[in-house]
């Protein structure tokens, strides 16, 4: 939201006079909270609320091209601003002061709020973000910290801790922000809701980013930072999905799966475990075989719902066709330059939709990748991971489950009842919770294992011509 305030020219004096006392009175204010804030102690938490100035309903185009504080918000999954000049960020107004205008009397203040993560549609999510103000006046906090480089500030909020949102909503839009803004630029990454686990699980990845240490904003609630530049927000082209023709640079998935390479694709010792003894991941992998294609069984084990309840089976079926079969249930802890150097060395994947397959990622492009979709889940299997294959230049196969094959069959029965005969329509008004319930967490897979069968034989005639010419 931009506002400007104006002293306007009135016809009579008194109204005239009156506009004036009005800006007096709230340079006055702003002139209080310059000395209130230099006059807290730093041991004090005070959370308050920007500067609330009335909006002015004219046309500010022209103006607004010449600012420097500009925001995009004409994107349907995310807002980005910016101040394109020096800056001052004050963590007891969440504000970021634009500090290249130095005249005291400027009567023009510009006031813009962003909520930065990436799924603008969904109001529940983004009820969890912190907002942040940018502000363009005649005064702003002093300056405790000075840094050479631009800051890129983003949340975490939201979905944070599920590996999918953590690429989807995180990675993927921050690798398409920087190669669209930041190519070949130094910058600093500024995390709202930073958590300590996440900060080490992706530590390689951040630092492939940025070689800067991360500020965590949330906690720098005694110190003012301030920066040449700031852009705030992360641009995304859709689930799983980035799109050359918005790109600069016209990076792809692919690209993204290339710098995954250089983050992970060399052994990290600690990361691996040595000298801590050998992970279940670790205990499984044997020498692998020159003859045998590697088949990775993405398991939801330990999750709640669209577990496959004949799994063991299933594996039997694969290693009797011809696969080495490793059983691969990630988890929080799960070291990534494991899980890629599993992945991008197996031929072929397989799981049941859910989070696990966005290590589908670590595949190399051309090798198979099979999706198991639940009742009810056709639409987000594709938009998920479905895409995401094909992006990837995988060989895809989606194998939807029979009705037969769900435990919703035993609860609803196989007659007229819309949850399974026709979860479109039930869905049509949207995924409330209580459906997304139904399909997702209370639905487990008894694969049906001669139709699959033919799935798992095709896979292997393909892992076989992949293993050929890959490796």
């Amino acid at each position: 939201m931009k506002i400007n305030v104006m002293k306007k020219r009135a016809s009579n004096s008194t109204t005239a006079l009156m506009g004036l006392m009005l800006f007096v009175l709230m340079i006055i204010l702003l002139r209080q909270n310059q000395v209130f804030f230099n006059s807290r102690p730093h041991n004090s938490f005070i959370i308050s609320t920007p500067h609330a100035i009335s909006r002015h309903n004219y046309n500010h185009e022209v103006e607004k091209s010449k600012s420097i504080i500009n925001c995009n918000r004409s994107h349907y999954s995310y807002d980005i601003c910016s101040i394109n000049g020096p800056t001052i960020f004050d963590p007891f107004q969440s504000t970021f002061y634009d500090m290249g205008s130095t005249n005291n009397n400027e009567t023009n203040i510009i006031v813009e709020k962003i909520k930065p993560y990436p799924r603008k549609w969904e109001n529940f999510t983004m009820d969890q973000i912190k907002e942040f103000t940018l502000t363009k006046g005649p005064l702003g906090p002093n300056c405790l910290i000075h840094h050479k480089a631009q800051a890129l500030v983003f949340s975490l909020g939201g979905y944070t801790g599920n590996f999918f949102h953590d690429i989807n909503d995180g990675f993927i839009p921050l690798f398409i922000t920087v190669n669209s803004l930041f190519p070949n630029q130094d910058f600093i990454l500024v995390i709202s809701k930073l958590e300590d686990w996440w900060v080490h699980k992706y530590k390689d990845l951040l630092q492939s980013f940025s070689k800067h240490p991360i500020i965590d904003i949330d906690k720098e609630i005694n110190v003012t930072h301030c920066f040449p530049k700031v852009t705030i927000g992360l641009m995304s082209h859709g689930f799983m999905n980035i799109d050359p023709k918005l790109t600069p640079t016209s990076k792809t998935l692919i690209d993204f799966h290339k710098f995954l390479a250089t983050t992970y694709g060399t052994v990290q010792g600690q990361d691996q475990g040595q000298g801590q003894g050998q992970s279940q991941l670790q205990l499984q992998l044997q020498p692998q075989s020159q003859h045998r294609p590697r088949l990775v069984l993405a398991s939801r084990g330990g999750s709640i719902g669209r577990l496959i309840v004949n799994q063991d089976e299933l594996r039997l079926v694969a290693e009797h066709i011809g696969f080495e079969v490793i059983l691969f249930e990630p988890s929080k802890t799960t070291s990534l330059h494991e899980s890629f150097g599993l992945i991008h060395s197996s031929h072929a994947m397989i799981g049941v939709h859910g989070a696990a397959l966005t290590h589908a990622l670590f595949l190399r492009p051309t090798s198979i990748f099979i999706q198991i979709v639940p009742i009810g889940a056709e639409g987000v299997s594709d938009i998920c991971f479905g895409k995401l294959a094909r992006e990837m230049k995988l060989v895809y196969e989606e194998y939807k489950i029979e009705v037969e094959e769900s435990s919703l069959m035993e609860k609803f029965g196989k007659g007229d009842n819309l949850v399974l005969k026709n979860p479109k329509a039930l869905q049509e008004k949207g995924w409330s919770q209580e459906i997304m319930d139904i399909y997702l967490r209370e639905q487990n897979i008894n694969l049906d294992l001669n139709r699959f069968r033919m799935y798992l034989e095709k896979a292997y005639q393909n892992a076989k011509k992949f293993m050929a010419i890959n490796g």
